[in-house]
């Protein structure tokens, strides 16, 4: 069975869907996907069957027919099915047709799908999403926006059928300017698991995902450009540390930031190296650099200026500002050979000067970029909602534009590299909505390349830490709401020591 890490666009999920139909008899693919719709309705219900009520929202394609696949199967279990159809019955495919005749045969109740009022008094045990699939590309209007506002409403679960209707599933994305989606708390996503379900609006909207192959065969199935971000990624980086060795076998990290006014930000990046297992962490300041970090007194505070930026990996733009002395500090920082991570101001900076930015796509050290959405805008030179409307192909084109390895931030991370393969991170929470925490993941970054893990293994594992560090606070009663950045930090060095003792199986690191 292909995993349910890979993520595949709607583009060659329709070609997999062709494959298999044709080497099938005739509505084999629907019956199995409304045969599994069913069995996790059923899993979903806490009600008795007997008393249970479930709405079945059946639009015009293929995704209406898996919706009335399920309904009559359920209404065959003893539960009382109501299905709001909204399809042409000329117009729907053979399947379709031969799946709404199976609801009409057995005792499912049809509704009037123009009368709102009455669904929206009723007691609902669970909702049913097959309004409309992959395939939607136009902003839903009129009665089908008033039926997606009124089951939003509800308090009962909600399972969408291969995506929320409304929700892109290849990029997470409304469809139009002013879209909706239904906010399912259950998603169940048919053949392979898509991307949109984990990005952009798709973490909000598809709730708990799970993929039902439909049986087909892994022979369909070509090599996935996309994946889940989870920790056997980048497992093979983890090591465990020998005895013998000693600060410099872990090595040195150099933070470049700290204007006057923002010197918080490259002691929130120094901390969270130094918590993350560099050896040694310099925080170098555009301007006042303070006598010592108080909070963590190991760290060396220095003006940037006077700091060796060849001798250690560098984090740069945490409070770098966009002052002269800042430009010509980021100008050091790309002409040094060591690894270098971008963030904050030395990404504005690289966007407002050509020359910066042909300095980064030449560079041979390797680089780590971790925008935010306006940040990948003005590096893309388009708006952030161009940005946000599809996350994936953003953060492709910057890593190839910048020869670098990509980490747009967000709900569902992007991490790209200039191969053009991504990973889209699971882990994190709305606690991480707040000043600091983009430092804090800046850092980390820094801290395992000076560890010398791979640029993409350093992606991938610090955006990992960094989220889970905020989904195990927020299990702690910590968050969402009033989190503060440099709570992070404790919790990160957990998640790694844990990864450690779970994966590295006695390799050592010197």
């Amino acid at each position: 069975m292909i995993a349910t890490t890979a993520l595949y666009p709607v583009a060659e999920i329709r070609k997999i869907e062709q494959a298999a139909m044709a080497a099938l008899p005739p509505g084999t693919l629907m019956r199995r996907a409304g045969r599994a719709a069913a069995e996790m309705a059923l899993e979903l219900l806490s009600d008795p069957r007997e008393n249970a009520a479930v709405l079945v929202l059946a639009g015009p394609g293929n995704n209406g027919g898996d919706a009335l696949e399920a309904a009559s199967l359920l209404a065959q279990a003893g539960l009382q099915v109501s299905i709001l159809l909204h399809a042409d019955e000329a117009k729907q495919s053979a399947d379709s047709k031969q799946a709404l005749m199976r609801a009409r045969s057995g005792s499912v109740c049809f509704a009037d799908a123009s009368v709102l009022s009455g669904i929206d008094s009723a007691h609902w045990s669970l909702v049913i999403d097959g309004l409309f699939g992959i395939g939607l590309a136009r902003p839903l209007s009129g009665v089908q926006r008033d039926l997606i506002e009124t089951v939003n409403r509800f308090d009962c679960p909600l399972l969408a059928l291969d995506v929320p209707s409304g929700l892109n599933a290849d990029t997470g994305a409304f469809a139009g300017t002013d879209g909706i989606a239904i906010r399912a708390s259950h998603t169940l996503t048919f053949i392979a698991n898509k991307p949109g379900l984990h990005t952009g609006h798709g973490r909000d909207h598809a709730g708990e995902v799970r993929v039902a192959s439909l049986e087909i065969e892994e022979k369909y199935f070509a090599a996935p450009h996309a994946r889940l971000n989870h920790a056997a990624l980048f497992a093979h980086a983890l090591r465990r540390r020998l005895h013998d060795s000693h600060k410099g076998s872990y090595g040195d990290v150099m933070v470049i930031g700290g204007a006057l006014g923002m010197t918080g930000a490259p002691i929130l990046a120094a901390r969270a190296a130094a918590r993350c297992g560099a050896g040694r962490v310099h925080a170098g300041f555009v301007e006042q650099a303070p006598a010592y970090d108080s909070g963590q007194p190991e760290l060396m505070c220095r003006l940037a200026r006077d700091l060796d930026f060849s001798s250690a990996t560098l984090v740069a733009g945490p409070g770098l500002g966009t002052s002269r002395a800042a430009h010509d500090l980021l100008a050091r920082a790309l002409n040094a050979p060591a690894p270098l991570v971008l963030d904050a101001d030395a990404l504005n900076l690289i966007a407002t000067e050509p020359g910066l930015k042909r300095k980064l796509a030449q560079r041979k050290g390797g680089s780590l970029l971790t925008p935010h959405p306006l940040e990948a805008a003005r590096l893309l030179a388009i708006s952030s909602a161009e940005v946000q409307a599809d996350r994936l192909a953003a953060a492709r084109e910057l890593a190839r534009q910048c020869n670098a390895a990509i980490v747009l931030k967000g709900s569902g991370t992007v991490i790209a590299q200039s191969g053009g393969d991504v990973v889209v991170n699971t882990t994190g929470n709305p606690a991480l909505a707040t000043a600091g925490t983009g430092d804090v993941l800046a850092g980390i970054c820094g801290a395992l390349l000076a560890q010398r893990w791979p640029l993409r293994e350093a992606a991938l594992g610090a955006v990992w830490l960094h989220g889970t560090a905020a989904d195990m606070l927020v299990e702690q009663g910590v968050g969402p709401v009033g989190l503060a950045a440099g709570e992070l930090i404790p919790c990160v060095r957990n998640a790694l020591n844990r990864l450690i003792d779970e994966y590295a199986h006695g390799c050592t690191m010197r």
